[in-house]
């Protein structure tokens, strides 16, 4: 493929992407980040075995940053899941109140 026709398929990508994002509402968006998150998963451990079939130095190194940027994707979802799903406790969780009795006074 030529640079331009691949150019524009990630500008397609990108817009696709953003209209479907940004669409979603809030209670299906955890579901759905969980669901990335074993994808990126898949991805981690693609990118781990080809850095571990990798001759070349230069596939070497590429491997590796690709072996970065899955870790860092699939721990920075786990974080925005982990916040995301906070939002749907309870705000004020119940305390015991300090020097409270047996009878609770």
């Amino acid at each position: 493929m030529d640079p331009i026709t691949l150019l524009t398929v990630v500008v397609l990508a990108v817009f696709v992407g953003f209209e479907v994002v940004s669409k979603v509402t809030s209670k299906l968006h955890t579901p759905l980040m969980s669901g990335a998150n074993a994808i990126h998963g898949i991805i981690l451990v693609g990118a781990i075995i080809v850095a571990g079939q990798a001759s070349d130095p230069w596939l070497l190194t590429v491997a590796l940053i690709a072996v970065v940027l899955a870790t860092v994707n699939l721990v920075g979802g786990f974080v925005v899941t982990d916040r995301m799903l906070e939002m749907f406790g309870s705000r004020n969780p119940a305390r015991p109140r300090a020097g409270a009795g047996e009878d609770g006074t």
